[in-house]
């Protein structure tokens, strides 16, 4: 005899705060205890109060129970909607439980005919299935519906992400969720990564039996959020059977029949792991096999969100998906079904389907599958309509402390990107259903990673027209002298800051030149003592630049100078065109434009404006020996692909013609883009020349030597993977030592800086702070080990001289080794979980940033 058990429920792992302190002593107090954990006095013969606990001894002396009730200590906080409102406890720290479905969110009424909000059948002879939220009986009659309907197996899968609660009421139970006092009308969103909404939901049904205990068995929650009348309701809550959550709501009906949670955001594209849940719910179901039983009818596809519009719209698209490959797009005439008379002309879809396998199938079936669904929400016109909006925005005002134009610019993106993610996923349907899906739908992205990059061009600038970038009064103008700090002190002679050479070899590099410098700097390689007769200048510059009365500018954003305004543009010669209009408009502007220069502000009249490349026209009718060429590369992070393939070519078709040739860089400070492009040049020509001797690894004795070394995890775990990948390594350090010999005074090593950014996270100011220092260690990081790959491809590929392009061979060799699935789980294994900042993942971190559009550690995008 004597078994001790707690009988109370813990708090929440969220740490909620609570003030007020319960304390009490004596039998009654513990015959209290009693009543709250559910011991009938009908059983109890006796209690034995003591320090520790009060001790029950059943009426029959068999049991004895020791109750620690830890309820009384556990700190909750309370709260109130307003001061005219009762205070009570709220869950989880901070939230109301609010009444989830509201009548009017039931456009179909259809809760009463068939027990869900907006239960509706697709068009056509799928068996498609999508609802709201319905209530435990409402589920129930959902399924006798079906039933009824001839279904013989149905796959329910629910999409909501928030964690929902059934509190009982009149029989049935119905659905409730936490919510903020600041807008009681949305429910929440990542909560907590680390935790399911499965998990969540346990820990609020915990909370809330606590709270009833201290509370005579009662609790608060809030059915009408516009009036208030008669608000807040009571509900009684005796024990957690008067509580239920999704699991048990859905599961006890279906018992033998499939469940599945796959939580979709409210907006935007679902994650790669959503996506590869909802194929392993396909792996798992015989009946949705292309091997299946042909004689069985189909099982019925059953989605399910809050009011069964957005998400579940999303999730009938998926199912539609899915039965267009299990029997073919013949079972739903397209001529039947209503096709949206928008059509989505955006490059990236574009792109995206002239290089995707049957691409016009997969559009195709993709637009037959949304017009199917597009009973209560259409995905196409989603997207047309917030671009129609966004257009129609004259000003950018503010509402609500954010810009309007911003707003609708990020709804178009977020509508955008959905529908670019349907076409994604019908391409890897295509691809690996006939193969019972070898690969999950994150693994076959990594392989096709030239996907991401195409989604990276996916940003505002295909959105807003860049036409009138100066005079509409948006932007401003900025100098070179203020972007570009000449730390090398070259300006004095040179014209032109950080010019600068690397030791023995024709390679030069400076900031962007005025037409000044750019004839200095000519004279100065074709004097008599360097006498270089070809050069090949490459100018790595991806934002718009201009000279206007003799000195160089860039159009920025005021209240983010030091951004890049971005462009997107698929050929260089875009740039020229945007250069031209550019200048035409400065000409053209008959009033003073405000610029910002290395002083201050000012306020100025152009009388010349002339584009880059116009400069080097003038230059080369004085040195025929001179070649220009524009070759975009971002600031701070790893070129993409094609910007080696361009440089290399360049570099190729330069030595050609000259083996004596000189190369020579420049970006718009001289620094980041012009040094990769130099070290990068560098292994060229070394692989071409013949390399230097490499003498041994010098030791070093400062503390975390091998992380200034670049010897992360990471780093490491690419190296293991190439090709006498130790040495490819070693060329490269050497390639970054040589290329940064002169550099000392700038205090900038391609290498080096790796570290030193990732350890002033610690020093941030602010949180963004740190963020934008967290996604700036991990592009430089990148860049170290997308110059490493180079180099293997250049020792691997030599014998072909190169005829497979280094883009070609990333995604057709180093993919295959697993290159793109190191880089989508990038990160500094050694100080932190690289998965908990969104950028360790390819699809955020080569999207445009600016400062403000980091998410911060643990958010999704």
């Amino acid at each position: 005899m004597g078994t001790s058990a707690s009988a109370t429920s813990q708090a929440a792992p969220f740490a909620p705060t609570h003030q007020a302190d319960h304390q009490g002593n004596g039998m009654a107090e513990h015959r209290r205890f009693l009543q709250s954990v559910n011991i009938r006095n009908s059983k109890a013969k006796s209690i034995i109060t003591n320090k520790v606990a009060p001790v029950v001894i059943t009426k029959n002396c068999r049991e004895e129970f020791q109750i620690h009730d830890k309820i009384q200590s556990a700190n909750y906080s309370m709260g109130r909607i307003s001061d005219l409102l009762p205070e009570h406890y709220l869950v989880l720290g901070e939230f109301f439980m609010v009444q989830d479905v509201y009548n009017r969110a039931d456009v179909l009424n259809t809760t009463k005919s068939h027990g869900s909000p907006n239960f509706r059948k697709v068009k056509g002879n799928y068996p498609l299935f999508g609802m709201g939220q319905p209530s435990l009986s409402g589920f129930k009659q959902v399924l006798q519906r079906l039933q009824i309907d001839g279904c013989e197996e149905v796959i329910f899968i629910c999409l909501r992400e928030e964690p929902v609660v059934f509190f009982r009421s009149d029989g049935d139970f119905i659905p409730y969720t936490p919510r903020g006092r600041e807008n009681l009308h949305e429910n929440l969103h990542d909560l907590d990564r680390e935790l399911s909404a499965e998990q969540i939901e346990l820990s609020i049904r915990k909370e809330l039996c606590d709270f009833a205990k201290l509370s005579e068995n009662m609790f608060y929650v809030y059915n009408d959020i516009e009036h208030f009348k008669d608000e807040p309701q009571q509900v009684q809550i005796l024990s957690e059977e008067d509580i239920h959550v999704t699991e048990e709501v859905y599961k006890r009906p279906l018992f033998s029949q499939p469940l599945h949670r796959l939580p979709l955001p409210m907006e935007g594209a679902p994650l790669e792991e959503t996506f590869d849940a909802f194929v392993n719910i396909l792996r798992e179901t015989p009946n949705l096999s292309l091997m299946r039983d042909s004689s069985r009818p189909l099982p019925a596809l059953l989605f399910s969100c809050q009011v069964g519009v957005g998400r579940t719209n999303l999730g009938l698209i998926l199912g539609a998906l899915v039965f267009h490959r299990l029997q073919g797009a013949s079972k739903n005439p397209r001529h039947e079904i209503q096709k949206s008379e928008h059509k989505l002309d955006f490059q990236v879809i574009q792109l995206l389907i002239s290089r995707l396998p049957k691409g016009q199938q997969v559009l195709d079936e993709v637009d037959d599958a949304v017009a199917m669904c597009s009973e209560m929400h259409n995905i196409k016109n989603a997207v047309y309509e917030n671009k129609l909006k966004l257009e129609g925005i004259g000003e950018d005002y503010q509402i609500q402390g954010s810009s309007t134009k911003g707003y609708f610019l990020q709804r178009t993106l977020q509508s955008l990107e959905r529908y670019v993610y349907l076409l994604i996923f019908n391409a890897y349907l295509h691809d690996q259903y006939p193969q019972a899906f070898p690969q999950n739908f994150s693994q076959w992205l990594c392989m096709n990673a030239w996907i991401y990059r195409l989604l990276a061009s996916m940003d505002s600038s295909e959105l807003s027209a860049p036409a009138s970038l100066i005079t509409d009064g948006i932007r401003v103008l900025v100098s070179s002298e203020f972007l570009a700090t000449d730390l090398l002190s070259t300006a004095k002679e040179m014209k032109v800051a950080n010019f600068r050479r690397v030791s023995k070899m024709a390679l030069y590099g400076m900031a962007q030149p005025n037409s000044e410098a750019l004839a200095v700097v000519m004279s100065y390689l074709t004097d008599q003592r360097r006498g270089h007769s070809t050069i090949l200048w490459l100018n790595l510059q991806e934002e718009l630049v201009l000279e206007a009365n003799g000195q160089m500018f860039t159009p920025r954003e005021p209240g983010c100078l030091e951004q890049p305004i971005p462009v997107c543009v698929q050929h260089p010669q875009q740039l020229q065109e945007m250069e031209l209009a550019l200048k035409q408009d400065v000409l053209r502007c008959e009033k003073w434009l405000e610029v910002i220069t290395e002083q201050d502000k000012q306020m100025r009249m152009f009388k010349t404006c002339h584009t880059i490349e116009e400069l080097f026209v003038h230059q080369k009718s004085i040195h025929p020996g001179l070649s220009y060429q524009r070759i975009p590369m971002s600031d701070c992070c790893a070129p993409k692909e094609e910007v080696f393939d361009h440089l290399l070519e360049a570099m190729k078709s330069s030595l050609a013609e000259n083996p004596k040739c000189a190369f020579i860089f420049n970006c718009h400070n001289g620094k980041d883009r012009t040094t990769a492009a130099m070290v990068i040049a560098t292994l060229t020509l070394w692989h071409i020349n013949g390399f230097p001797e490499c003498e041994e690894d010098e030791i070093v004795s400062v503390p975390d030597a091998k992380y200034t070394k670049g010897e992360f995890e990471v780093v490491m775990q690419v190296v293991r993977v190439l090709p006498d990948g130790h040495r490819v390594k070693r060329e490269v350090d050497v390639a970054l030592d040589v290329v940064s010999e002169t550099m000392t005074p700038m205090h900038y090593h391609l290498r080096e800086i790796i570290i030193s950014t990732y350890r002033q996270i610690k020093m941030a100011k602010s949180e963004a702070d740190a963020q934008w220092l967290r996604l700036r260690s991990l592009q430089y990081l990148e860049r170290y080990i997308y110059l490493i790959l180079f180099n293997c491809y250049l020792h691997l590929e030599k014998k072909d001289s190169w005829r497979r392009s280094f883009s070609q061979w990333m995604y057709q060799v180093a993919a295959r080794a697993g290159v793109y699935a190191i880089l989508n789980h990038l990160g500094f294994s050694e100080f932190e979980n690289p998965d908990d900042s969104p950028m360790a993942r390819l699809r955020f971190r080569w999207l445009p940033h600016s400062v403000q559009s980091i998410p911060m550690r643990g958010q999704l995008i």
